[in-house]
């Protein structure tokens, strides 16, 4: 069995994977590691793997420097990180351990590093040191602040071609990609979880589904709640101009905001050599709005409807100004970023832009969900909230995915 351009083939298949991303093709991966020569299909609306937030991202094996300790995101981010490591080196993908320093300017945010430090202590950050203002510029020539923490162990690659290599192991594997096909409906009949598509229809024993922006519309769709819900929050990147000055060794961070789930603008040196700035967090009107005028009837109709969206307005309404602001002026962008990397402000950008659309779960009650989710229904695994660090963690999250579907079955 191989890719399919056509329509996919009834099966039963023993898993169906919904989501052609990075994390659902490391599922199928794993799920066929453990049980050789098992039917599997992966089913993805686009023609292509990786589409969206997989390929749409700053790239960053994260090293587990900001989340909580005990959460899945920590415990996850650290092993997945060696994973992703370990994989590239078998699959020949480019990676490098470039490290990250993450500034402080103000000292408000020198009170939030400590806190930052304790957490990347309590995960076993390989490497993490604190540096005071002194120190900086050993690690990053250009970069100022009052103090830092640095990640020498943090890394950058190009997450869309992982995903290439991710689904050419499956294939030799034997699974079957079903590219171009979009799932409508889910329901449980006689043994089997049918997908339904505008084609016909695909039966397996269960189905995994980790469908990132649109998680939550095929969670509803399988009897699950509609809490939380997916709010598409675009986040713009300015590139550096090609044939300056080196700007950055590797990757300077801002200390975040703690309310929110956004890491800040930052300032990143990618595997091919260009720097790219951002990613800034603007609400959307699609929850494909790679371009700033998509806009689509039904998904502004999910964001407005939704209690939680008006709540998340109520509690960070400057914040969004700021980002429409950055949004719209490429000077406010830069000086964002100039804050922690003067040099910045001086230097020529390219005229295109690159961009993202963030797949953030928000609750009811207006919670911006923080932490990995998943959630389960009749024959079916749900991934319901998959931010960053998603991609570091892929491999480690479908270990996660897998047993907790071997589990659910088993009881």
């Amino acid at each position: 069995m191989s890719e399919q351009e056509g329509v996919p083939g009834e099966g039963p298949y023993d898993l169906a994977v919904i989501g052609a991303g990075i994390v659902g093709l490391a599922v199928a991966r794993e799920f066929l590691r453990r049980r050789g020569g098992a039917r599997v299909i992966v089913v993805d609306k686009e023609q292509a793997v990786g589409r969206h937030q997989t390929s749409h991202n700053s790239g960053v094996i994260h090293r587990g420097v900001y989340y909580r300790p005990g959460s899945l995101k920590a415990r996850l981010c650290v092993e997945g990180a060696q994973l992703m490591e370990e994989f590239c080196d078998e699959h020949a993908v480019p990676y490098e351990r470039c490290g990250k320093l993450i500034v402080a300017v103000t000292e408000a945010e020198l009170a939030r590093l400590d806190e930052l430090e304790a957490r990347g202590r309590a995960n076993g950050v390989p490497g993490l040191r604190r540096l005071g203002a002194g120190q900086i510029a050993d690690v990053e020539p250009e970069c100022a602040g009052l103090g830092a923490l640095h990640s020498p162990a943090t890394g950058i690659v190009d997450y869309g071609a992982v995903a290439e290599a991710l689904a050419a192991e499956l294939r030799a594997a034997g699974a079957v990609l079903a590219l171009g096909t979009e799932i409508t409906a889910m329901t449980r009949s006689g043994g089997h979880t049918v997908l339904r598509h505008g084609a016909g229809s695909v039966r397996a024993g269960w189905a995994i589904v980790c469908a990132g922006l649109w998680s939550d519309r095929l969670a509803t769709a399988s009897g699950a709640s509609a809490d939380p819900r997916i709010v598409p929050f675009r986040g713009g990147y300015l590139q550096l101009a090609a044939g300056q000055r080196q700007v950055v060794r590797g990757m300077v961070y801002p200390v975040p905001d703690p309310e929110l789930p956004f890491l800040g603008v930052h300032v990143t040196r990618h595997v091919g050599g260009h720097v790219l700035l951002g990613p800034t967090a603007l609400l959307v009107a699609a929850r494909d709005a790679y371009n700033l005028r998509t806009v689509r009837v039904r998904d502004v109709a999910a964001t407005l409807t939704w209690p939680g969206t008006w709540e998340v307005g109520k509690r960070f309404w400057r914040t969004g100004l700021h980002e429409m602001r950055m949004a719209s002026s490429r000077a406010a962008f830069v000086r964002a970023c100039a804050r922690y990397v003067p040099a910045i402000e001086g230097m020529r950008l390219d005229r295109g832009t690159f961009s993202g659309v963030r797949a953030q779960a928000v609750g009811r009650d207006g919670q911006l969900l923080d932490d990995f989710a998943i959630s389960h229904t009749p024959g079916a695994t749900h991934v319901r909230n998959a931010p960053s660090p998603a991609a570091t963690s892929s491999l480690a999250l479908a270990r996660e995915l897998v047993d907790s579907y071997e589990l659910t079955r088993a009881t």
